[in-house]
């Protein structure tokens, strides 16, 4: 059974930084596609950063600048830098890995951006 598991969550000053990775297992991960989304209280998931699986990286325009998107194929884990951080980023971050018809999703991270 394919399994996403993000780590590195928590709770960071506006103006700060915070660095999530997202491990896989039992996957060909490196054929994946690889996203991060968020869901923020009241609001609907959406894309935060994407890279594929040729290295291609797409990104929010409210994220541009500050978030970096990488991977490891070799560590089958792929990683969001998240630079300047502000209390909009609150959300909980999910990784998502898709290569249709298959599509998984971890269990998600709690950021919290607050003074």
């Amino acid at each position: 059974q394919v399994q996403l598991v993000e780590s590195g969550g928590g709770l960071v000053q506006p103006g700060g930084s915070l660095g999530l990775s997202c491990a896989g297992s039992k996957i060909t991960f490196s054929i994946y596609d690889m996203g991060w989304y968020r869901q923020a209280p009241g609001k609907q998931r959406e894309l935060v950063a994407l890279i594929t699986s040729s290295g291609t990286t797409n990104y929010a325009d409210s994220v541009k600048g500050r978030f970096t998107v990488s991977r490891n194929n070799a560590k089958k884990t792929v990683y969001l830098q998240m630079n300047s951080l502000k209390q909009e980023d609150t959300a909980v971050y999910y990784c998502n890995a898709r290569l249709e018809p298959y599509n998984y999703w971890g269990q998600g991270t709690q950021v919290t951006v607050s003074s």
